[in-house]
């Protein structure tokens, strides 16, 4: 964009209030992001993962939730949780034939060399 002297002035208003909109953008951002941890309780756990309590306590055991424990209590993160969650999707057909194309083209190319 090709501008004239006479346009110099408006344009750099104009540039002065997008950044200061996108600064304002981005510290909104932030605030909302530094929210605090939230912990659960056992019986807010097993609620949030639809588990009774006494299953929650044997996959603690057996370490398969990540947990914290404090004195006699135990506490649970619900982004941790959350992510527990995730890490237990199962891939669809069309995911694992994207991963199997990936990793033939992938070896094929190191097997030419």
């Amino acid at each position: 964009m090709n501008l004239s002297f006479e346009q110099l002035p408006e344009a750099v208003t104009n540039l002065t209030k997008e950044v200061s909109a996108l600064r304002q953008l981005l510290i909104s951002k932030e605030q909302h992001t530094e929210q605090p941890e939230q912990f659960l309780t056992i019986q807010q756990a097993a609620a949030f993962l639809n588990l009774s309590v006494p299953t929650m306590y044997s996959k603690v055991s057996k370490r398969e939730l990540p947990v914290m424990k404090r004195s006699k209590r135990l506490y649970f993160s619900l982004t941790e949780l959350t992510e527990y969650l995730r890490n237990g999707k199962k891939k669809t057909s069309a995911e694992i034939e994207a991963e199997a194309d990936l990793y033939l083209s992938k070896n094929k190319k190191s097997a030419e060399l």
